[in-house]
């Protein structure tokens, strides 16, 4: 395996506090339209042993990673339509490590990708109908401390999406299953 290659951040860290062109954000909705889709195809038929493969050392399975996708794009949906809907509402946070932990992520990976698919299709309807103006309502998020604009969010999640894609791709690529 190559050196440059980081296991973890395959296509490099977020990088918070950006402003974001509504353009820009365009591109962003059309990565989280598409991101269910791609990640089906790619591990959709993946039988349990690849699925149980942790895509790098000390990381997460595969299996973990989809179902990990599914909850933070869940929570990502309502607190869409909290910032929508209040003003700069304080969303609750969770502990990704300790739900990858639970029963649910052992079951089959189906459950999240239909989830995931039907999630993006309702999310992607909201998130394409927002104004500039829209876009630049927050909420706020205690354990950073920091308090996101709509169009950051959109960004950080088409990001998040590719991101855990990548983890699984790049481990198929090094072990030849595509």
């Amino acid at each position: 395996m190559p050196e440059n290659i980081d296991l973890r951040y395959p296509i490099g860290e977020f990088t918070y506090g950006q402003t974001y062109t509504f353009d820009q954000t365009q591109e962003h909705l059309a990565a989280i339209a598409v991101f269910p889709h791609n990640l089906t195809e790619l591990v959709g038929r993946w039988g349990d042993s690849r699925l149980d493969t942790p895509y790098r050392p000390g990381g997460w399975t595969v299996r973990q990673l989809v179902h990990h996708v599914a909850d933070s794009h869940l929570n990502a949906y309502v607190r869409t339509k909290l910032a929508l809907t209040e003003d700069v509402p304080t969303i609750k946070p969770y502990e990704e490590q300790d739900w990858a932990k639970l029963p649910d992520y052992t079951l089959s990976v189906a459950p999240s990708l239909v989830i995931l698919s039907n999630l993006h299709q309702r999310w992607v309807m909201v998130l394409n109908s927002l104004t500039e103006k829209e876009l630049q309502r927050h909420y706020f998020h205690p354990a950073s401390q920091i308090r996101f604009s709509l169009s950051e969010a959109i960004a950080n999640y088409a990001w998040h999406g590719e991101h855990h894609y990548q983890h699984a791709y790049q481990l198929a690529v090094r072990n030849h299953w595509v």
